[in-house]
């Protein structure tokens, strides 16, 4: 066994874990038995069941609602470099299977075995979260791992999340290994763009959404597009270079809409984008009142409902948005509306657009459904790990 300290779980708590699950729940230790107070947090810890048979290794979080993540169910394994180069590597030739160029998302948490870390791969670039007090306690071994297993050319520590908060932690950024300018360029679905590791929401970019920007590829060629959160660009580009007639890119953030103009120069097609410094709220409204149209529209916002109680506020702007954006839609035209909020469930979001579209008077038919790409894979025990969901609309008049 390995030299850690023990939680033990009550009687029958040990269900979910069996299961495939990778989660502690504090009010599932038997805190009379193994007291979750004297651990100081992300302390690596043996768990028990009640029977006292080992269950694993966990990090743990006494402050916390879930307090123990599984790292491994092997009670004699220990948690060091050689642990995380060997999760590094089996989640590589997954990655390896499905794409022929070094960007992806290399770890997505549980999924990957390796709760609370989320690695993305730039080509020679690495960067990093590590959301959880287990995770930053893990650090040294991490960085080292990833030397070993990719030799990357710089590892950035991206640690802005709002999940670090719920574990007390604090927000920051920092170069830990080699050096890196402000803008790097990537490869996606045959477009080139530069994106901004340091400075760049969460990690600098979005492959979640990448088989979904594909999809919609083919459906633009001849059409006025408008993408709303545009960011930067990584609809808009594909979407130019697959033979939209223009492109208008709607973002609040001024350094984004400058990366989208620089990416289609990069492509060559900044002919036809053109960007809207903005609240998409705001421009929806503008764009309606002056009884401007689109062919087709993209809604890829950012998470409206980010815990279970901001669900009613967040369904709110959900409904809002795609009523809004139906409105700017030219008859016969494709709507891709997109939720990367896990408590916003697929059959809430396509019951949203079915009575968004009945208010406005429309005939709303879905010609397609899309989720998250091959890199974040889903954990069938987890629901927590399947959190995109994105449909393809065709809007046409009343019947």
């Amino acid at each position: 066994m390995t030299d850690y300290p023990l939680l033990r779980l009550k009687k029958n708590e040990d269900r979910r874990l069996r299961g495939g699950h990778l989660w502690v729940f504090s009010n599932e230790v038997d805190v009379a038995a193994t007291p979750l107070k004297g651990l100081e947090r992300g302390t690596l810890a043996l768990l028990e069941n009640a029977r006292g048979e080992a269950l694993g290794v966990i990090t743990t979080h006494a402050d916390s609602l879930i307090a123990g993540r599984l790292l491994t169910r092997d009670p004699h394994e220990a948690i060091n470099q050689g642990f995380f180069q060997k999760r590094f590597e089996r989640a590589l030739r997954l990655r390896e299977g499905s794409y022929g160029r070094p960007f992806y998302r290399l770890i997505f948490g549980e999924s990957d075995g390796l709760p609370g870390l989320i690695v993305d791969r730039f080509g020679d670039v690495v960067v990093i979260q590590t959301n959880t007090a287990g995770m930053e306690r893990l650090q040294p071994w991490i960085f080292k791992a990833l030397e070993a297993s990719l030799s990357p050319r710089a590892i950035i520590l991206r640690n802005t999340s709002s999940l670090r908060s719920l574990e007390g932690l604090e927000p920051h950024t920092e170069v830990v290994m080699g050096s890196v300018a402000e803008s790097i360029e990537i490869e996606e679905n045959g477009a080139r763009f530069l994106m901004d590791p340091l400075a760049g929401q969460k990690t600098g970019w979005f492959f979640d959404h990448r088989d979904n920007r594909a999809l919609l590829s083919d459906m633009v060629a001849g059409k006025r597009v408008l993408d709303l959160f545009s960011y930067t660009g990584a609809w808009a580009i594909p979407a130019a270079l697959q033979g939209a007639r223009s492109v208008d890119c709607v973002d609040a953030s001024a350094q984004a809409l400058e990366l989208a103009l620089q990416n289609a120069l990069l492509n060559g097609v900044s002919d036809r984008l053109k960007v809207h410094q903005m609240d998409v709220f705001d421009f929806l409204k503008a764009a309606r009142e002056s009884r401007d149209h689109f062919d087709v529209i993209i809604l890829d916002p950012p998470a409206f409902i980010k815990r279970k109680k901001d669900h009613p506020k967040g369904f709110e702007a959900y409904r809002r948005l795609n009523q809004m954006a139906l409105q700017l839609l030219s008859p016969g035209g494709l709507l891709v509306s997109a939720s990367c909020s896990f408590h916003l469930s697929r059959e809430q979001l396509q019951d949203l657009l079915r009575a968004a579209s009945r208010h406005l008077d429309r005939h709303l038919v879905l010609i397609a459904r899309g989720g998250q790409a091959k890199d974040h894979p889903i954990h069938p025990a987890i629901p927590e790990t399947d959190y995109l969901k994105a449909f393809f609309c065709h809007v046409g008049p009343s019947l």
